[in-house]
């Protein structure tokens, strides 16, 4: 089991950038699948994006392609998500997430069984 914290949320005005980091524990990092989910209020929790093992596939929702990338370092035990142009739309809290069991991206939340406890982004227009 993975315990996740997260960090870098925080408010910026649109065209802006943030980047989120979450650091993960757990010898078995690198054998887990890493997303980041996001859930707006009123809304359902949506895949952002995550990465496979060894980094060789990721998945991004159409919304934030060409606009954000998601990275990991397998040594450092951290997974980061560099978010640029972001709109106001983006507003909401992320979270980190694991999924040890899969080895193909599922973009369903009860796929992933360890949570963050989110970090609020708020973008202004």
């Amino acid at each position: 089991q993975a315990q996740l914290v997260e960090s870098g949320g925080g408010l910026v005005q649109a065209g802006g950038s943030l980047r989120l980091s979450c650091a993960g524990s757990g010898r078995i990092f690198s054998s887990y699948i890493m997303a980041w989910f996001r859930q707006a209020p009123g809304k359902e929790r949506e895949l952002v994006a995550a990465i496979g093992l060894c980094a060789r596939r990721t998945f991004y929702t159409p919304s934030v392609k060409g606009r954000f990338a998601i990275s990991r370092d397998d040594v450092k035990y951290t997974v980061a998500l560099q978010m640029n142009s972001l709109d106001p739309e983006d507003t909401a809290v992320y979270y980190c997430a694991a999924d040890s069991v899969r080895s193909i991206i599922n973009d369903r939340p009860d796929s992933y069984e360890d949570w963050g406890q989110g970090t609020q982004v708020t973008v202004t227009s």
